[in-house]
């Protein structure tokens, strides 16, 4: 933890970090930009940084003109799936400055998920250093309008090019960043999951890896047909206990207390942005439990007036309202979320903290 905060300090000092070779690009598309209106995950900005593992060691490590990547069709990850990401945003405030979100929280988390896929660790000074100085000489990618950032994504995969179920030898690490307005933009109807599975105890629940999101493609594409938003996924075991929401974490408030899924059981992801919501609210005296939550539970409240909110939080959607449940032909419609506390004051802090209007008391703004 010592060596993570020495990169955070040190890169708050500088507006940019100048750890490896920057080879710019001659033709921006920075101009091409309606960033008024951006579709999320479809515009990326000019430079993405670059690794190759190899030998057991990393090598080549250096920032490039965002392009295509040369790749066999015998590539392993292709064949056997291994591979991950994270999710990370950059923010502008009034005064131009940019800041980065809690990225100390996601390179924790990458190297979970890069040790449950058998995955060799990326160096802080690669995975950190490299993107607050792949977001410093993109800085002007970074939108300024409400509910838009830099969306920042790392990746890696293996990249050996034989086919044989085994960890690969060679990987790729790569950053890129893309600047995106709302993951949503308006409250979401929710299909309680009984029969498909995100994940299971002793699986890969718990990381951020591409199979998990493959896996959920086709139950949502269902749920879609069926005119639902998002999937909430249940339990393996009895399709009882809520777990994740699409692309969030959940959070249920019932009579005045905050309930959410706890991590114990490996099957959810750890949330940087659930982290800070229930790090707020506690700091508020609010009461969090992070538990097991029935869907029995919830549709018990539903009946006797105890359910205050439904919400998911994560990178991509910040903090998301729900305004429907629907479980085995019974629709909850929740209250509308004008008439919410929690959540609205959660949303609020959190844009507030992004956009430089709150004080950064936490250390959770990392400025470029």
């Amino acid at each position: 933890m010592s060596d993570l905060l020495t990169i955070k300090d040190r890169a708050s000092e500088s507006r940019s970090l100048e750890c490896w070779p920057v080879a710019r690009t001659t033709n921006s598309r920075l101009s091409d930009v309606d960033f008024n209106h951006i579709p999320f995950g479809h515009v990326f900005s000019d430079h993405m940084l670059a690794a190759d593992y190899e030998n057991g060691a990393w090598r080549e490590v250096q920032i490039v003109p965002f392009g295509p990547i040369p790749m066999s069709p015998s590539n392993l990850t292709l064949h056997y799936g291994q591979s991950i990401f994270e999710g990370i945003k950059a923010y502008k405030n009034d005064q131009g400055e940019v800041s980065i979100f809690r990225p100390d929280k996601n390179f924790e988390r990458f190297l979970q998920s890069a040790t449950r896929m058998a995955m060799p660790a990326v160096p802080r000074e690669i995975f950190l250093d490299g993107m607050m100085q792949l977001v410093g000489l993109d800085r002007d990618w970074v939108p300024t309008t409400e509910g838009s950032s830099l969306y920042i994504r790392p990746v890696m995969f293996a990249m050996d090019d034989t086919i044989g179920v085994k960890p690969g030898k060679k990987y790729k690490f790569l950053i890129m960043t893309s600047p995106v307005g709302p993951y949503y933009n308006k409250p979401l109807k929710l299909y309680v999951e009984d029969y498909y599975v995100r994940a299971c105890e002793g699986g890969v629940g718990a990381a951020k890896t591409a199979g998990n999101y493959a896996a959920s493609l086709y139950p949502t594409e269902e749920v879609i047909r069926k005119g639902f938003d998002q999937i909430l996924w249940t339990d393996a075991r009895e399709h009882k206990y809520l777990q994740e929401c699409g692309t969030m974490n959940l959070f249920v408030v019932i009579d005045g207390v905050v309930l959410t899924a706890g991590l114990e059981e490996g099957t959810i992801l750890n949330g940087v942005t659930r982290d800070c919501v229930i790090q707020i609210l506690r700091s508020q005296g609010i009461p969090v439990e992070e538990r097991p939550v029935s869907i029995d539970e919830v549709l018990k409240a539903h009946k006797n007036g105890t359910l205050d909110e439904v919400f998911g939080s994560g990178t991509a959607a910040n903090i998301i309202y729900i305004k429907e449940l629907h479980y085995h032909n019974q629709s909850l419609v929740l209250t509308p979320h004008e008439k919410w506390k929690v959540a609205p004051q959660l949303l609020k802090e959190l844009n507030d903290l992004h956009a430089g209007r709150a004080e950064n008391a936490r250390d959770w703004m990392w400025k470029v």
